[in-house]
């Protein structure tokens, strides 16, 4: 198994070391860990930034790679906060380090946080849903560089909308998406911690891992979103059971950036 979202004591909403985890992970059975910390620029517009260290992320890395390097192979990531205006940012990033892996995410949209109310405020359901799709759209087209899509769906997770918007009334939009990513070579991530959300689903749901079947997208990543060690691995092969039964035949790992598959029936 491969858990391809996981958070460390370098970001801060994590709490613990690589060799923590790495040590758990182990225990649980991984093949493959890749650690995704936050790099969030510019969150809010007015220059309000999560961030963290490149140079001890890859120093500690780099350690912990040679330590456990017969038992489980540990990749680079990290997972960005993009928005249309910000990518330039990144970019500069992504020239001077050596990821493996890059999980693109939509935390701001508008440059607001989707994560608090403020949001939702001037926003009803479907209006909230379409700048946030608009904004990923915009990233994509910008040509911002990323391996996955990270939870893409989260938008659904807030606002305390007593009932979720329908996917037909927004279909438009991942179906655009999905269609441009897959020209562009890039994929999504199926994020298990929708469960941990009470939602009884990843991100995306399976109706969307359905549509990005449907439309011919291969690349797929899965991902426990761990910022608590005792969620590593969480609800993965629960959820590589749905990928299998959905049609898909292969989940990707990413090394130097290019995907490399595996058979779902090897994890199974």
């Amino acid at each position: 198994m491969i858990d391809y979202h996981v958070h460390t004591h370098h970001s801060f909403d994590g709490f613990h070391s690589m060799e923590e985890l790495v040590i758990k992970g182990i225990s649980l059975g991984l093949s493959e860990i890749c650690f995704t910390d936050h790099k969030d620029y510019d969150y809010d517009g007015k220059g309000s930034e999560f961030t963290f260290s490149y140079k001890d992320y890859f120093l500690e890395l780099e350690q912990i790679q040679n330590k456990f390097e017969h038992e489980i192979s540990i990749k680079s990531g990290v997972e960005f906060g993009l928005q249309p205006h910000n990518i330039e940012q990144y970019e500069k990033d992504v020239a001077l380090f050596p990821f493996d892996y890059i999980i693109g995410s939509i935390h701001s949209a508008k440059k607001t946080d989707i994560f608090i109310g403020d949001f939702f405020k001037t926003r009803n359901q479907r209006q909230a849903y379409e700048d946030y799709f608009d904004d990923m759209l915009q990233v994509i087209r910008k040509n911002a560089t990323f391996s996955v899509l990270g939870h893409m769906d989260v938008i659904k997770r807030y606002g305390d909308f007593s009932d979720p918007l329908p996917l037909d009334e927004y279909i438009e939009y991942p179906s655009t998406i999905f269609k441009e990513i897959i020209q562009k070579g890039k994929g999504i991530e199926v994020n298990t911690s929708g469960f941990r959300y009470n939602l009884k689903t990843t991100h995306p749901s399976i109706d969307l891992l359905k549509l990005f079947h449907q439309l011919g997208g291969e690349i797929i990543v899965p991902g426990s979103d761990t910022h608590q060690i005792k969620d590593l691995g969480f609800h993965l092969l629960e959820t590589l059971k749905v990928l299998h039964y959905i049609g898909y035949r292969y989940i990707a790992s990413f090394d130097k950036m290019k995907p490399q598959f595996h058979k779902i029936e090897s994890f199974l």
